[in-house]
């Protein structure tokens, strides 16, 4: 079972979402105001909609996860790169992780930490959203997430 505990997150629709570099997007997270906004869209598909709300919750859950688990997650991660495992658990990591280089994960970089979170929250999604369309890592690795997730996440209150 899953328990989030914290202040309320407000939840906001708007038509016609952009990123920071003027693509089109789906969601938007400010963790400081506690506000997610949704696309006004996501109303007419609700598997889609909550997919992206679960993704957009857990970057409350990632920022309030502690260091240990972070970098445990991390380690996680750096041992799929490693074995050079490709895909990811939704497309948001996928992107980030297509650009990530060597120095990258080495040295912990921006780029590298962006993705884990990514990642983090896409494996979310995923586990509790239960859509698997933009999936595309291998089901062994899939396995391993989802047994880090039980070890980490499940049967714990999770603040956000």
């Amino acid at each position: 079972m899953l328990a989030l505990s914290g202040e309320p997150i407000e939840v906001r629709y708007q038509a016609d979402l952009i990123d920071t570099v003027g693509n089109p997007a789906h969601a938007a997270t400010f963790i400081r105001e506690r506000i997610i906004i949704l696309d006004k869209q996501l109303y007419r598909d609700k598997r889609e909609h909550d997919r992206i709300l679960i993704h957009e919750l857990f970057h409350f859950v990632w920022v309030r996860l502690g260091n240990r688990r972070r970098l445990d997650w991390e380690a996680l991660l750096r041992a799929e790169m490693r074995a050079r495992t490709r895909g990811e658990m939704g497309w948001s990591a996928e992107w980030r992780k297509r650009g990530l280089s060597a120095r990258d994960v080495d040295a912990r970089t921006r780029a590298w930490r962006e993705y884990c979170c990514e990642s983090f929250c896409d494996t979310a999604s995923w586990l509790f959203g239960g859509a698997a369309e933009e999936v595309t890592l291998a089901l062994g690795r899939r396995a391993l997430r989802k047994h880090w997730y039980f070890r980490h996440i499940l049967r714990r209150d999770l603040p956000i």
